[in-house]
């Protein structure tokens, strides 16, 4: 669980991290701001998702 809590944190903080990244970093032929945005979301997303599936686990393990 914990192995799962530090995961889902990860991704969130680099989605998040990702996305202001791809309105700061100018297109110098290497990857499109658009690039950066969409995996920022994929990984936000996914942090999301992991997020929500320990919570409710725990919550489960709780009662």
């Amino acid at each position: 669980m914990k192995l799962q809590l530090i995961i889902a944190t990860l991704l969130c903080l680099t989605g998040i991290t990702l996305l202001f990244l791809g309105f700061w970093i100018p297109p110098q032929g290497e990857i499109d701001p658009s690039v950066l945005v969409a995996f920022g979301e994929t990984s936000t997303f996914a942090g999301a998702l992991f997020g929500v599936d320990y919570k409710y686990k725990r919550k489960s393990i709780e009662n």
